[in-house]
């Protein structure tokens, strides 16, 4: 199983960075997160609101938290409302069900880590995750991993 260093996140961070200033969107924050959820990295774009830390925290957390990444989250939060309201008052808050927390995977297809982004469109914060997570040389997995 390869491990998620910091070098890895720092590529992470930045290429989801650069992605959304290549497509215009919104000012975004990445967080990534190794294995069991501590931060490796974190940075907050340029006018990116002040609450995008957790936000992008929680999108990662969650994924990690599910195994699976937070647009299956989102999915599924609709066909159990109360099963979610309970794990968001088990999580503490830590889990956010909207696309861009995307699981990173190893080339065994291992959970290494997550990538939380926020700041644009779920759909947008979850493409730039992936590219993020794909420039380190990883897979990307927003879903349900192997979907």
């Amino acid at each position: 199983m390869a491990s998620l260093k910091l070098a890895h996140a720092s590529t992470i961070v930045d290429t989801a960075l650069a992605e959304a200033q290549n497509r215009k969107l919104q000012p975004i924050s990445v967080a990534v997160l190794d294995a069991g959820g501590n931060v490796m990295a974190f940075k907050r774009g340029d006018g990116s609101g002040i609450v995008r830390f957790e936000i992008a925290y929680g999108k990662a957390w969650g994924s990690l938290g599910m195994g699976f990444g937070s647009r299956e989250l989102a999915e599924r939060v609709t066909k159990a409302p109360a099963f979610f309201a309970a794990l968001a008052t088990t999580s503490q808050g830590r889990m956010l069900p909207s696309p861009g927390g995307v699981l990173i995977l190893d080339s065994n297809k291992e959970v290494i880590g997550a990538v939380g982004v926020t700041g644009d469109t779920g759909d947008n914060d979850e493409i730039c995750a992936i590219k993020g997570i794909e420039a380190a040389g990883f897979t990307a997995a927003p879903g349900m991993p192997g979907r």
